[in-house]
């Protein structure tokens, strides 16, 4: 064991190369995205004890401030998206709320019936009222089955 540690003083480079290695593989394994960023951390730990030596407790130091600031700046500047983020990923209903529609028959009393994507939805005026066949409405929200639409600017 002796000579391990030997060797991992004398070759530090080798160490932070295989925490970078380590931890990416965790990462891989597990998906969660709060190794990546130490992993490559250690990647440039690694760099920079093949460049400049600046001792174990430079590095040590150098890879914890580059850990917080990578992993604390990713989560800032790249947060997790897309619909897992947001809730249901079933609920497809919402993805439809901003969407133009075209009315496939007129509406009377705030109620018709409009077509999106290759679709046809009950649909649900705002403010009632009548709407000509053919109009361009924009989708505002969903209720149930029902979309809520306003008449397109």
């Amino acid at each position: 064991m002796g000579g391990v540690i030997e060797l991992l003083a004398a070759q530090p480079f080798w160490f932070w190369a295989g925490l970078a290695v380590a931890l990416l593989a965790i990462e891989a394994g597990t998906g969660t995205g709060w190794l990546l960023w130490p992993s490559a951390s250690a990647g440039a730990v690694a760099l920079l004890a093949f460049v400049l030596d600046p001792g174990w407790t430079g590095q040590a130091a150098f890879f914890a401030v580059l850990t917080l600031v990578t992993t604390f700046g990713a989560r800032r500047y790249f947060p997790r998206g897309g619909a897992a983020a947001s809730g249901d990923i079933n609920d497809t209903s919402t993805r439809l709320v901003g969407q133009a529609a075209r009315s496939v028959e007129a509406f009377h009393h705030g109620e018709g019936r409009v077509s999106l994507d290759g679709k046809e939805w009950a649909a649900h005026l705002e403010g009632g009222g009548a709407l000509a066949a053919d109009a361009e409405v924009e989708v505002t929200g969903v209720r149930g089955s029902i979309l809520e639409v306003r008449r397109r600017r």
